[in-house]
């Protein structure tokens, strides 16, 4: 029976893939986590239908054996943060660098189907035209984005000189239930909703006008899924976002507004490395991959809200 390996399988968007695997009838899944960043109670309801491996993916000899033989490995696995990497590079170098070629590797070497990488729209930098096309020049402005586009210049080697399928998907600004808040690198958006449940102000670094493409969690898992079936992709990047722009001070609007409170919000310094505008042109996805999301940014943010209340 062939079988689906996640990386980074109880994270955020790893554990709705995995969701979105058993929803299609997917028999053997195995979810590749450190715990790093992941939490197991992210898969506890669906623990039952998968087989989880505490793993590390800086070692290769751990999850070489656990990909062997797998039809798609969705490499979710990493340190996902631009501040986290500029505080503290060499962790976020090891695990997004080291880790991407020990998962390329293992595929390969395992005779793996295909694997679809979780890259990130941070690699285009700040670009005077919007929205962001594959074709432009990548301009990195972090060591994380740095990293993950030279995850994506791997995949494209692995299936250029070795055969491997892969496919990169340029994720922009993914939010939604199971993100967590409590991190000093947190996505923006999971601190606004914990901040208007708790009716505390939340702080902004710079002016608040900086705008992103918001893309909700579900809308991400069924685009991989997409992309680990659709033919004559192997070695390509596509753009992994909904199409819109939004602003922080409207997207703290919006909050406020469906949690009906009224705070003012705190505003700091802006943060080394953060782009100022980002939104995603998704023609190629649409096209090669049949990327349809189905939220908008109200429906998906009243979702994950009401999650959050679930959670006390």
């Amino acid at each position: 029976m062939s079988h689906y390996v996640v990386t980074g399988g109880a994270g955020f968007i790893g554990s709705q893939i995995v969701r979105a695997l058993i929803a299609e009838g997917a028999g053997k899944i195995v979810v590749i986590d450190n715990l790093l960043s992941g939490h197991e109670r992210n898969l506890e309801e669906v623990r039952g239908r998968i087989d989880f491996q505490r793993a590390d993916i800086r070692c290769y000899h751990e999850i070489a054996p656990l990909i062997r033989g797998a039809a798609v490995v969705f490499h979710e696995a990493a340190i996902p943060s631009v501040p986290r990497s500029i505080d503290d590079p060499v962790p976020s170098h090891e695990v997004n660098i080291d880790g991407t070629f020990n998962v390329l590797r293992a595929a390969r070497e395992g005779g793996a189907g295909r694997v679809v990488y979780a890259a990130s729209s941070s690699a285009y930098g700040d670009t005077a035209v919007l929205p962001k096309v594959e074709s432009m020049p990548p301009n990195p402005k972090s060591p994380y984005a740095l990293q993950k586009l030279v995850g994506e210049y791997y995949c494209g080697v692995f299936a250029g000189v070795w055969g491997l399928e892969t496919v990169a998907l340029r994720y922009f600004n993914v939010y939604g239930p199971r993100q967590d808040p409590s991190s000093p690198y947190s996505g923006v958006l999971s601190v606004f909703l914990r901040c208007a449940i708790e009716r505390r102000a939340p702080v902004i670094f710079g002016d608040g006008e900086q705008s992103r493409d918001f893309t909700f969690v579900e809308d991400v898992a069924e685009l991989n899924l997409k992309a680990a079936k659709a033919k004559d992709v192997s070695g390509k990047m596509y753009n992994g976002g909904n199409g819109g722009r939004i602003t922080l001070n409207q997207a703290w609007r919006l909050v406020q507004e469906l949690e009906g409170v009224g705070i003012s919000p705190e505003y700091g310094p802006p943060r080394a490395g953060d782009v100022r505008d980002s939104q995603a042109d998704v023609t190629a996805a649409v096209r090669d991959l049949g990327h349809a999301p189905r939220f908008s940014f109200e429906e998906g943010m009243r979702r994950t809200l009401e999650w959050y209340r679930r959670q006390g």
